[in-house]
């Protein structure tokens, strides 16, 4: 019998009370400070945002800092305060939350909640990334663009509360299994970046030729071996959950690939019967985007239906075998010719006539599928989430949240033990 069992078999053997967050805590909004505010040195303070972004679970010192002045006005945290982000763009992200355990007090921005509570803090902050508080947040969270969860209704938030020697234990686990995880995932991450070096070193020699045209290879210009099409514009507000395939520029970077036969959004038909479409072996270019070096990337459509394009991409239609053609857009070759038609601001984008001027070896078709079969095969080690590498640290990530959350499920039981 493990020390944990053996807590709970002495301490709570007939389950464990659940309790409302408010019942052990109080939850007060953060203050006004904007990050225009941030200075070298002063008062440590926390952005909403940079709990997405900066800090793990557990912080003891912060990056940013405010004037003495302006801490005055703020809303501030102490020592074993969980500090929450109560607002984000989606609904599995909003409520990520840190534990504050540094001595200093800091002051919380708005957009957070700070919550002063009788647990041990590190419990809280593992229940509050468990599915089961994940299942309640999706209860009360609210908004279209903006998902808020405000302080009221986290209140009515049900947590398990089993006595503090318990608590400490499932901590301890939980610290070593998330240090563990921690380095197994750094390891895996480390191997997973040094094969897609080598990945992007074999892509870049097989897209490479020997201009003697020995082998039937011709070098041409993108304009001249195929057409391009700018899509039509649409916004992220008009998808729906059924209706016809789109792909929205902003896709073409988080979840897209080389090559796709679905779609991840759509539109009504109404919409759709004012938009253009990409056909089967069409391949899509995204025109714009934060960095230069991701424009121009494309997706090769393979389905029979057709897909309706954002007006920030391209339809590129031609000849050629369409993941060949989406593999040289990932090129280093291909991104240093368009880098000079590039127009940079706020948003870079790209016309269809600066992409056009890059150009491509265009090998015969039965060397082109040769080329995509040896690509296919590195893609699917480095990027597929089903093999390779990348299931391997989603495995060690899932193994990681079971354990976290079947520590952090109890058996319940009223206040009076009926």
């Amino acid at each position: 019998m493990s020390k944990l069992e053996k807590l709970i078999q002495e301490l709570c053997p007939n389950g464990v009370e659940y309790k409302k967050l408010g019942e052990i805590a109080t939850i007060s909004r953060g203050g006004n400070f904007q990050k225009k505010d941030f200075l070298e040195q002063g008062v440590p303070c926390i952005h909403y945002g940079q709990i997405y972004t900066k800090y793990g679970l557990f912080v003891d010192k912060t990056i940013s800092f405010i004037s003495e002045e302006k801490a005055r006005t703020q809303k501030m945290a102490n020592k074993n305060d969980v500090i929450m982000a109560v607002t984000s763009e989606n609904v599995d992200d909003v409520c990520r939350c840190i534990g504050w355990f540094g001595e200093e007090e800091i002051a919380v921005s708005g957009h957070s909640a700070i919550i002063q509570h009788t647990l041990n803090a590190k419990y809280l902050v593992y229940f509050f990334h468990s599915s089961c508080f994940a299942m309640q947040k999706k209860k009360i969270a609210h908004g279209t663009k903006v998902i808020e969860v405000t302080p009221s209704k986290l209140k009515e938030i049900m947590i398990p509360v089993p006595p503090m020697e318990v608590q400490a234990e499932i901590v301890r686990i939980l610290d070593t299994m998330t240090e563990l995880t921690a380095e197994l995932t750094a390891e895996l991450t480390a191997e997973l970046t040094a094969r897609k070096k080598q990945y992007e070193y074999y892509r870049d020699s097989l897209l490479t030729f020997d201009k003697s045209n020995v082998d039937g290879t011709r070098w041409m210009k993108l304009s001249e071996i195929g057409t391009f099409t700018r899509g039509k514009r649409f916004v992220k507000a008009d998808a729906v959950s059924e209706g016809t395939p789109c792909i929205h520029y902003g896709e073409l970077y988080t979840y897209y690939g080389i090559s796709a036969e679905k779609s991840k959004s759509f539109v009504s038909s109404e919409l759709a019967s004012k938009l253009r479409f990409a056909s089967e072996g069409d391949v899509v270019i995204v025109g714009a985007g934060e960095n230069d070096w991701d424009i121009g990337i494309g997706v090769a459509w393979f389905s029979k239906e057709k897909v309706a394009v954002h007006d920030a991409c391209y339809i590129f239609r031609h000849n050629c075998n369409p993941k060949y053609i989406s593999y040289f857009l990932r090129s280093h070759s291909y991104h240093t010719q368009i880098k000079r038609y590039v127009s940079r601001g706020k948003i870079c984008s790209i016309s269809s006539a600066g992409i056009g001027q890059a150009i491509i070896p265009i090998p015969p078709l039965d060397e082109q599928q040769r080329i995509v079969d040896i690509l296919d095969r590195f893609d699917k080690l480095c990027n597929d989430i089903t093999s390779g590498l990348p299931a391997e640290i989603e495995a060690r990530k899932k193994q990681y949240e079971y354990y976290r959350d079947k520590l952090l499920s109890f058996k319940e039981v009223s206040v009076s033990g009926d």
